[in-house]
């Protein structure tokens, strides 16, 4: 696998990181599975990947995330580019929360992370997690088994989901706009609000575009090749842009944000219910991933 070696993760970030992960364990599991086999389980044909997710590397990988090693090495590298903590970091989002939903759909799941975490936090919900790369979804699917959490997974577009209008009354997206071009972001929050039924929220939680403003160096860590793109934006304005009313912002730690918004109640309706609810964390502790693979490495290490 082709790795560039003039990042500033590769040359410096990297080394360090390769002493805290079991590499030979690592191996075993991207071993164990049947990749391509378990991906046709999630694969669909009316799926289209576009050129932006596509024809770029992510995190140096080429390639990006259409590749096993990538859903393998997913979880042990994003344990070290969350700081604090992953956990307290994805937490925020889940405390972000303002209604009582019935129906979750997380986009861009990736190894589903985030998407565990809204099942056990709202676990009479229906959650759905939808990415473009099955392999991300089969290391999902792994996660979720081994939680004994019962979500469904969809290959798909976050731009086009294909799901009807009103039908969620929540839908999120975690660590997903600083990897598309604010075309996409744009379009994808789009899709989140005719998704939404009258008084649903959407939620995201990235990078915090201020401080990535301000430092320079953050957007030369890692090979984010739209990161500079999402910096230079506002999230709040994207989604008042969508049609999302109450649209605020909080920062996380002060290297990510939180941004949230309401899809508004028509003056006429007066059938609508909002349910709105301040969620309020009792957990310190989340079930991100249970099983052997806590500090395993990356493919931008070579391991795979």
């Amino acid at each position: 696998m082709a790795i560039r070696q003039d990042t500033i993760w590769e040359r410096f970030l990297s080394p360090v990181v390769r002493l805290l992960i079991d590499e030979k364990a690592l191996r075993r599991y991207a071993q164990s599975v049947d990749w391509e086999k378990e991906g046709d389980r999630f694969r669909r044909s009316d799926v289209v990947i576009p050129d932006y997710y596509s024809s770029q590397n992510f995190h140096g990988i080429e390639g990006g995330y259409l590749n096993s090693g990538a859903a393998v090495s997913y979880d042990p590298i994003t344990q070290y580019v969350l700081p604090p903590n992953e956990a307290l970091i994805r937490q925020a989002l889940i405390d972000a929360v303002r209604v009582q939903p019935r129906r979750i759909l997380d986009l861009g799941c990736g190894t589903g992370s985030t998407t565990l975490m809204l099942k056990e936090a709202f676990p009479s919900a229906e959650v759905i997690g939808l990415d473009l790369s099955p392999y991300m979804l089969v290391r999902a699917e792994h996660k979720a088994i081994n939680a004994n959490l019962e979500i469904n997974w969809r290959h798909g577009n976050a731009e086009r989901t294909g799901f009807p209008d009103n039908s969620f009354d929540l839908v999120t997206v975690a660590l997903l706009f600083h990897e598309t071009p604010p075309v996409v972001s744009q379009a994808i929050l789009r899709e989140c609000f005719r998704l939404l039924g009258v008084g649903g929220q959407v939620l995201t939680i990235d990078g915090n575009q201020s401080t990535l403003r301000q430092l320079e160096w953050l957007n030369n860590v890692f090979e984010e090749p739209y990161i500079r793109e999402y910096s230079a934006g506002s999230l709040d304005a994207w989604m008042g842009e969508a049609g999302f009313e109450a649209v605020q912002t909080q920062d996380v730690w002060w290297i990510h944000q939180v941004t949230g918004g309401v899809k508004p109640i028509p003056v006429n309706d007066t059938t609508a219910e909002t349910n709105v609810r301040k969620y309020t964390s009792t957990q310190t502790d989340s079930i991100i991933d249970k099983d052997d693979l806590e500090g395993f490495g990356s493919p931008a290490f070579g391991t795979i």
